[in-house]
């Protein structure tokens, strides 16, 4: 039995939500958002929650059901609040700049590196070396901040590198004489 899937998902005043064509649409102050349902799952609309429940007994549908869930309740949180990712960036010449709808980055390589914001996201440079992401979809969200970060992943020896704000970076000695 899911402990996170029999939790209904509530809807906050100002989020309407409804099931057409074989998608979840949940709409809110900050916007739209939608996912497509599983055959496995039912979801149930009620007053002003969102209940998810596997459609059979089979192990795949309660495989799916926590996870369907916490898909839904990231929808609603998506449209109320919005997601947001902090990255730090640590370095010798290393930094950023938004311009626009695009970042460009210097971090030690020959070139610059521009990105491309994805449409939904806003991006913030409040200082050189850190970098604000933000937009209602989280996986978009995470998923822009990880392909910022894979350009110079932190290195255990003096920490350089792009890392999410609160980050650990497991530090190593340096060689001995």
């Amino acid at each position: 039995m899911s402990r996170i899937g029999k939790r209904p998902v509530a809807l906050p005043s100002g989020v309407t939500a409804k099931i057409e064509d074989g998608k979840l649409v949940v709409k809110g102050s900050k916007g739209e958002l939608s996912m497509s349902t599983s055959d496995l799952i039912d979801y149930k609309l009620e007053a002003e929650a969102i209940t998810v429940t596997p459609a059979n007994k089979s192990k795949q549908a309660r495989q799916y059901w926590g996870m369907q869930r916490t898909l839904v309740q990231n929808l609603v949180d998506g449209v109320t609040e919005g997601f947001s990712k902090v990255l730090e960036i640590t370095g010798v010449g290393y930094r950023a700049q938004a311009q626009g709808k695009k970042l460009k980055l210097q971090l030690g390589f020959s070139h610059d590196i521009d990105l491309d914001v994805p449409e939904g996201l806003e991006v913030k440079t409040p200082d050189q070396t850190t970098v604000e992401i933000s937009g209602i979809d989280k996986q978009k969200v995470g998923q822009f901040a990880a392909e910022i970060r894979e350009w110079r992943k932190p290195e255990p020896y003096k920490g350089k590198g792009v890392k999410y704000r609160g980050e650990y970076i497991f530090r190593k000695e340096g060689k001995k004489k």
